[in-house]
């Protein structure tokens, strides 16, 4: 991450804070499953098959609708030569488009189906040697880094990294809080924010992308 240069680690932060707000409306409309976080939807499959194996459809489709999010848009993303980054965000925002529309009609599923599939796609937005270089809907990895440079400082020995991803984790958790609020407060607007957050993304993308080198 904090090979990126400034410009690519906001893109990054903000595309975390988009994240972060899908996965807390998805979370809240699929009643404690994520579409974003598949390890916590890993773990409820498994609880789900120990204890109420009929629930267990739920977190399966989830992460079988995170894996065709991520398999289109690393199509996109191999097939496109030039402005990858903005052709996978607009990618996910037109499947976030299709989550809001299906809010609006009061399809759950649609809702959840879009959100998931955006957040799996959004994921190949950072990619080096075809593979993520950045998880942006997913911390851990952050998290581990932030872990390692604390160590780094209490030795005194230096280690790059650990801010932005400190900064990154944050941009997520700030994006989930944003989205709790907006679906308790507006319900019917709060799936249209990400909407528009990935519009203002996608012109960010555009400008780094076309600027000259």
């Amino acid at each position: 991450m904090h090979r990126y240069d400034s410009s690519r680690r906001l893109l990054a932060y903000g595309i975390a804070g988009l994240a972060g707000f899908v996965d807390a409306t998805g979370f809240l409309a699929a009643d404690g499953y994520f579409v974003s976080f598949m390890s916590g939807n890993t773990t409820r499959l498994g609880v789900d098959i120990g204890t109420r194996a009929s629930a267990a459809i739920v977190p399966a489709l989830l992460i079988f609708g995170f894996v065709c999010g991520v398999t289109l848009g690393a199509l996109v993303s191999e097939t496109v030569s030039r402005s990858r980054k903005s052709a996978v965000l607009g990618l996910s925002g037109a499947l976030i488009v299709t989550a809001a529309m299906g809010h609006a009609l009061g399809s759950k599923l649609l809702f959840l189906g879009g959100s998931v599939m955006a957040m799996g796609a959004i994921n190949n937005m950072f990619r080096k040697d075809g593979e993520v270089a950045v998880g942006v809907t997913y911390m851990t990895g952050a998290l581990v880094r932030l872990g390692q440079g604390l160590a780094a400082r209490v030795q005194r020995r230096p280690f790059d990294g650990a801010a932005a991803s400190f900064a990154l984790w944050g941009s997520l958790a700030v994006g989930a809080i944003g989205g709790t609020w907006a679906t308790g407060a507006i319900p019917a607007w709060a799936p249209w924010i990400p909407v528009m957050a990935s519009l203002a993304l996608l012109g960010a993308a555009l400008r780094l992308e076309l600027r000259p080198a």
